[in-house]
């Protein structure tokens, strides 16, 4: 008998369902409470009832209708709000997940389902060896990119059956937290910068690790690429409107697993969902810059990216010449880790980076005296309506981030015919080298929409200098900044690996070298080529790629990505106030992009470097903006929520503030704040 001082006035019934494996044991229990109980005293009169022996510690409460855990555990019933009708579950906080990584390989882990996703891409990724864990999120993908492949399923008789790689033994994904030193460069797994194979002086490490040598493999090295038959299969935008479609599910990084409707072993997509690969280094990041490229090679294949044939060629070339140096590797009997034990500190200083950034930046001192200034002869070209395009010769100076032209070298001491400040501008290149083009198209933002004119070059060297001297004044830098000789590097070697020559020795037997073309090529080439035509034409590509390491292969192949036009644009269907249309809006690192969604052409162009500040009105989901020289615009989001963009806008800011002077630990406080939003 319960007395009737027990039941006093304050005190109510709760239901709590525990989530647990033993039959034999109920899993529904009611506890009597009372609103100033607190939520660590709720759990442990749960366990008390329970009388299960057995470690409780990743248990927490979630509760149901709120879709929220309930982890401060010195917070009462009343101040969390739970009355008698609230359903609550007492359930483990990590569970398992399975995640389709970059190269498609799917891996199965324990996740935190509690912790916000941020925190739980960081745990990934020290799983998997993956530093920068801030350029990575969680992709949900949406139904219209899984209907053709459900359609698919369905025809096919034999049952696929996925290889997924366990890792469900580590450290992270039991929910214990891994040795803070575990995570520095010098406890880092070091891997050889030419091979990309762990070093001998660090192979003990795979051994606390779920990350076997084997399964570093896996994720280290590309594997056997798919056919056409595959590529048919897997979604493929064809419109603006469909690109937007790929980035419509990502998580917010805010928010718990849970908290959004993800359930134990449902698949997510782990994905670069920021385009500044910061601090890139072969030692170090063997696992991170081969699912880089991984998703540079399908976003080529799937034409999630348009580049132009002859670059799709320089594509496959890349990949050939990575297969056939990782045949080479397997069939040699090499040892790249006979070396004498060396500190590691002292190895790193003197490895030198291959970084993306161009190499050896060039001397501080010689920028600073040198004049940032370009002077020549080149074409002009206006586009005319109604008319064939006007192409005159003059005389044009490129000083700090404006490009001036005049009739002659001789008129260029008095006033230009047209001065334009390229801050702002949208870059984009327009050559063939086979056809001896070097083109610069410039769209320059005016009050309506882009004013468009081209820059012709007579050359590879000097298309590279004004090229590169146009990138950097679009992003607010003169060619004084130590970036602009890497730029022109990095160009000048672009167009190098696209010039080359036919060699009839080479070509004269295709089927020699065990290459199956269509597997390096998007299914436009495939059909538009027989595959003894595409195999001849990677080949000539091929010729000049052919001295490449594996690491190398890898890393040109993602610098030829970030060199297209459409790198790192995330798109979005929005719809601007004011405006009776739909408008595609592209997010990138340092800008935002109005496009057209009927004929894809720019509209606007708003640098980051401009905006003072921006804010979302959650009640009616619309982003605001505003940038210098009273520009404010305002937009909804039609194709994702607006939480998005508003997260994508705060990332790129973020990861703008790294440094290579701080260490690998991140202001995690700082991304939320800046990504969050007040909801």
């Amino acid at each position: 008998m319960i007395s009737s001082s027990e039941y006093g006035s304050h005190s109510w019934e709760l239901v709590v369902t525990v989530d647990h494996q033993h039959e034999e044991v109920q899993k529904e229990f009611l506890l009597r409470v009372t609103g100033d109980l607190h939520i660590g005293g709720v759990m442990l009169k749960l366990v008390e009832q329970i009388k299960i022996s057995r470690d409780w510690s990743d248990y927490a409460l979630w509760w149901e209708q709120k879709k929220c855990w309930l982890l401060k555990t010195h917070w009462t019933l009343d101040k969390c709000g739970v009355q008698a009708d609230a359903k609550l579950f007492f359930t483990t906080q990590h569970k398992m997940l399975r995640l389709r990584l970059p190269n498609m390989k799917t891996v199965r882990l324990k996740v935190s389902f509690s912790s916000m996703v941020f925190k739980a891409v960081s745990d990934i990724c020290k799983i998997l060896n993956i530093r920068r864990s801030e350029e990575l999120s969680l992709l949900k993908q949406s139904e219209d990119t899984l209907k053709k492949k459900k359609k698919k399923d369905k025809n096919s008789k034999e049952p696929v059956t996925e290889d997924i790689l366990n890792l469900c033994n580590s450290p992270v994904s039991s929910g214990l937290s891994g040795s803070p030193g575990l995570y520095s460069k010098t406890m880092t797994p070091v891997y050889d910068p030419i091979s990309g194979t762990p070093a001998s002086s660090t192979i003990t490490w795979f051994s606390d690790s779920p990350l076997t040598e084997q399964n570093c493999s896996i994720l280290a090295f590309s594997h056997p690429i798919c056919s056409p038959e595959t590529l048919a299969e897997m979604y493929q935008p064809r419109t603006l409107a469909d690109k937007a479609k790929l980035n419509a599910g990502w998580l917010d990084s805010s928010r718990s697993l849970m908290e959004q409707g993800i359930l134990e072993d449902d698949q997510l997509l782990l994905r670069f969902k920021y385009y500044t690969f910061f601090d890139l280094n072969p030692k170090y990041d063997a696992v991170r810059i081969n699912q880089i490229y991984e998703q540079a090679r399908w976003a080529i294949l799937l034409e999630e990216i348009d580049c132009t044939e002859e670059e799709m060629l320089i594509f496959a070339a890349l990949q050939a010449q990575y297969h056939v140096s990782k045949l080479s590797l397997s069939s040699e009997a090499q040892d790249f880790t006979c070396e004498s034990e060396v500190d590691e500190v002292e190895a790193a200083l003197s490895n030198l980076e291959v970084t993306l950034e161009g190499g050896n930046a060039s001397n501080i001192l010689e920028d600073i005296t040198d004049i940032p200034k370009l002077a020549d002869n080149l074409r002009l070209v206006r586009p005319r309506k109604l008319s064939l395009k006007a192409i005159k010769p003059y005389w044009f100076v490129f000083k700090d981030t404006s490009v001036s032209y005049f009739k002659n070298k001789e008129s260029a001491q008095g006033e230009p015919i047209e001065k334009i400040n390229l801050k702002g501008c949208e870059i984009v290149p327009d050559v063939n080298v086979a056809a001896k083009k070097f083109g610069i198209k410039l769209l320059i933002p005016v009050a309506d929409g882009m004013n468009e004119m081209y820059l012709r070059c007579d050359n590879e060297t000097q298309y590279a200098r004004w090229m590169a001297a146009c990138v950097l004044a679009s992003k607010g830098k003169t060619m004084a900044d130590s970036s602009y000789h890497p730029e022109v590097h990095k160009i000048l070697s672009f167009l190098k690996m696209k010039n080359w020559t036919m060699s009839p020795q080479a070509v004269s037997d295709p089927e020699s070298i065990d290459m199956k073309p269509e597997c390096f090529v998007s299914l436009r080439y495939t059909r538009k080529y027989k595959s003894k035509q595409l195999a001849a034409r990677i080949l000539e590509a091929h010729q000049n790629v052919s001295q490449m390491t594996l690491v190398e292969a890898k890393l040109r192949f993602i610098q030829a990505w970030q060199s297209l036009p459409e790198f790192g644009l995330s798109y979005y269907i929005v719809r601007f106030k004011g405006s009776k249309k739909d408008d595609v809006l592209g997010v990138s690192y340092n800008r935002l992009i109005r496009i057209d969604i009927a004929t894809g052409d720019p509209i606007t162009t708003w640098r980051f470097s401009n905006m003072k500040q921006w804010n979302v009105n959650w009640e009616i989901r619309q982003v605001a903006i505003e940038f210098d020289q009273n520009v404010s615009i305002a937009f909804t989001c039609l194709s994702a929520d607006c939480k998005i963009i508003h997260e994508y806008i705060g990332g790129y800011i973020f990861l703008s503030t790294r440094s290579k002077d701080q260490n690998e630990t991140l202001d995690e406080d700082l991304f939320h704040k800046l990504t969050g939003g007040q909801e």
